[in-house]
């Protein structure tokens, strides 16, 4: 134990009104030796089950020792971590001090405690009653497991329990909120939270003053190390959807007069591609140069699910790029594999060698452009225009998007339907592509939560964000005017607790539910991310 170890323990508050009930509790904590878990005699299972008659026997049993105590509340199982404070009870029985420590992990009560409040595998309730019984008693919450280097907040932050985070910091000296741990990368507990994608814990933290310009050994700030959505696998879409809010999140709560890059500032993501190519002097379709090195056509641009800013898709020449035009199970536009690339906005120029617009020419490889025109006659043009009209956005077209109701599209690189219905919804922020599949692969017939969208087949209906519909065709049919319906009835924001059976009318997890934070320039209310998946092709 170092001498800080030695200190904080010296430093440890006295025991408050708690007494034991069995042993008095010694005056100063020690390190108890390690010993195999107690089971009984001929037991089925390999694991310590508190719930079971012959193994409530051992626990309650005044024999059973401190150390063999320790060893049950090791084994990450349900039933021993539901239990975590029955059990310490029982620890504490034996005349255990509060901030006795376990010799094989070195471990407090309170960091087990926190360890406990894991979501799936732990109780955040029980773990909540012990941590505050020990604090009760005088635990320190700064002391650190030597193998971990680990304070009881880095525990509680890295197992997302904010319930623990706020009874911690209100029995902790302000130091320990932006205390570091050696074992990511002296990074603050904020660090710790962001990069397991905490998005809980993240905002305990920034509400009670955690520092997010606070920068770990390898120069990070916490917004720095929540993992890229990009190395992010398509089954993974929830988790990319949360390390994007978390992201921005962690970048919103950082003052503007750090000088921050503006792809970082708020309101820069909200800046639609068309206008940003615009101001460049450019469109889709032009002749590009990237890095005064690569030369390619302009596919896309817009802002993107695995980064925040501005992106521009590049089709190069030669096949030195990356992907196909899509990243994560994204698809932004189309090309041959290895053609794809994407940068920064300020990475590419137009060619000084513009070759005539390849939107009219005849490709060497089958290409999709969303700022082709093709030629109809007069009565497709008047139907556009009736269509258009029926539309309150009045236009599709806000990230350089030419998608209209009744185009046939492709639905994250994978489903194909036609539109029926864009705007703005009461699910979701932003704007959406309701979408009727040709197969029943959807996840409803056009409405939801009694708002009606559009009409189509049980099963055959979606919506997607406009960075996952990509254009395959035009109109199959006539049927889209009559099948767009505009929504029936207004729906309130879910008013149920985060994580709770009643939140959006659906049994969430409270991993799966999350509170979102949203963009300040939005304004719109926050939904679960369980809800949005289960009506939209995220």
């Amino acid at each position: 134990m170092t001498k800080e170890e030695l200190s904080d323990v010296e430093e440890a508050q006295p025991p408050s009104e708690f007494h034991s009930p069995v042993l008095e509790m010694r005056k100063k904590p020690i390190v108890h030796p390690s010993a195999p878990a107690p089971l009984p005699k001929d037991y089925a299972f390999t694991f310590f089950d508190p719930n079971d008659p012959a193994c409530q026997e051992i626990l309650f049993d005044l024999h059973t020792t401190i150390p063999e105590l320790f060893a049950i509340i090791r084994q990450w199982v349900p039933q021993v971590q539901h239990k975590i404070d029955v059990i310490g009870n029982e620890i504490l029985k034996r005349g255990c001090h509060v901030n006795d420590r376990d010799g094989l992990t070195d471990m407090t009560l309170l960091h087990y405690a926190c360890k406990a409040g894991a979501h799936g595998v732990g109780d955040p309730a029980a773990a909540l009653r012990l941590s505050s019984q020990l604090i009760g008693l005088g635990a320190d919450v700064s002391l650190r497991s030597r193998w971990t280097n680990m304070n009881a907040l880095h525990y509680a932050a890295y197992f997302d329990v904010p319930e623990l985070i706020r009874v911690l910091l209100k029995a902790s000296k302000p130091r320990v909120l932006n205390s570091t741990c050696s074992d990511f990368h002296h990074g603050t507990a904020l660090h710790i939270a962001a990069s397991n994608l905490c998005l809980g814990a993240v905002k305990c933290l920034l509400e009670h003053g955690a520092n997010p310009m606070v920068r770990n050994s390898r120069g990070q700030g916490p917004a720095d190390v929540v993992p890229d959505p990009m190395d992010m696998s398509l089954d993974k879409a929830e988790a990319a959807m949360v390390a994007k809010e978390l992201k921005q999140l962690l970048l919103d709560a950082v003052p503007l007069s750090c000088n921050l890059p503006k792809v970082t500032l708020p309101n820069y993501d909200n800046i639609p591609g068309n206008l940003m190519l615009t101001s460049l002097g450019l469109k889709l379709g032009d002749r590009v140069v990237l890095d005064d090195m690569k030369t390619g056509t302009l596919r896309f641009c817009g802002t993107t699910e695995f980064a925040s800013g501005q992106w521009v898709g590049v089709e190069l020449d030669e096949p030195e790029g990356k992907n196909d035009g899509s990243v994560g199970g994204v698809r932004y536009f189309i090309c041959p594999p290895k053609l794809g690339i994407f940068a920064p906005v300020s990475k590419i120029s137009k060619a000084s060698d513009q070759a005539p617009s390849s939107v009219t020419s005849t490709p060497k490889t089958p290409r999709m452009d969303f700022s082709r025109v093709t030629g109809k006659n007069k009565k497709d043009k008047k139907d556009k225009a009736l269509r258009k009209k029926s539309l309150s956005v009045g236009s599709l077209d806000r990230e350089g998007l030419k998608i209209e109701i009744g185009d046939q599209v492709l639905v994250a690189g994978q489903k194909q339907g036609i539109v029926r219905f864009y705007g703005k919804t009461d699910f979701a922020p932003g704007y959406w592509f309701g979408v009727e599949l040709d197969k029943p692969t959807g996840k409803h017939d056009g409405s939801v939560f009694g708002v009606r969208y559009f009409s189509c087949l049980p099963k055959h209906g979606v919506f997607a964000p406009p960075s996952r519909v990509q254009r395959t065709g035009g109109p199959k049919d006539s049927q889209s005017d009559s099948t767009l319906v505009k929504k029936v009835h207004q729906v309130t924001s879910c008013s149920s607790a985060v994580g709770s059976p009643g939140c959006c009318g659906l049994r969430c997890s409270p991993n799966c539910c999350l509170s979102a934070y949203l963009l300040l320039a939005t304004g719109s209310p926050s939904r679960c991310l369980c809800f949005i998946s289960a009506f939209s092709e995220n």
